[in-house]
């Protein structure tokens, strides 16, 4: 006994049953009945008729054994050192009240400040030295940079 299988649904078709339908191109197709045929014919998608086998696989239906779900992974939070602090420090830091915390902070800023002051001063006593002694003259961005100057011929 030889069974087909429906070409619009994939049910299973039993001799004596169901139609047959050869196109020009001589592919053979086996339906399950009229409606599977006329569906076929329409060039309707079983996917999207409920009734199908193939839509109700995709969707999930009528489905006996429900598959164990995977459980997810919980991420684990590790406290680890930092290069040049320890976790002590690190908790000693997160512990500490408000407070002491800010007044760490603005001695912090303070420090930076004191530190760019005494920059800036060095630099300006740099520049101080290097700057020619021949009193208040202007000099142009690009003589600064040591390129040639373009000497104007001036008519008297």
């Amino acid at each position: 006994m030889k069974l087909e299988v429906c070409s619009f649904t994939g049910y299973k078709v039993y001799p004596s049953r169901g139609r047959t339908y050869i196109r020009g191109d001589g592919k053979t197709f086996h339906f399950l009945d009229s409606k599977t045929e006329s569906m076929f014919h329409q060039n309707k998608n079983p996917r999207k008729l409920a009734w199908t086998p193939i839509f109700r696989k995709i969707h999930r239906k009528g489905i006996s054994e429900e598959v164990a779900k995977k459980r997810t992974r919980r991420n684990v939070k590790y406290s680890r050192a930092i290069v040049g602090l320890s976790l002590d420090a690190i908790n000693a830091r997160r512990n500490e009240k408000p407070e002491v915390r800010s007044a760490a902070r603005l001695e912090a800023i303070a420090k930076l400040k004191a530190a760019r002051k005494e920059e800036a001063a060095k630099k300006k006593a740099a520049r101080a030295a290097a700057a020619p002694q021949g009193g208040n003259q202007k000099v142009s961005k690009m003589q600064a940079r040591g390129a040639p100057t373009k000497v104007k011929a001036t008519s008297r």
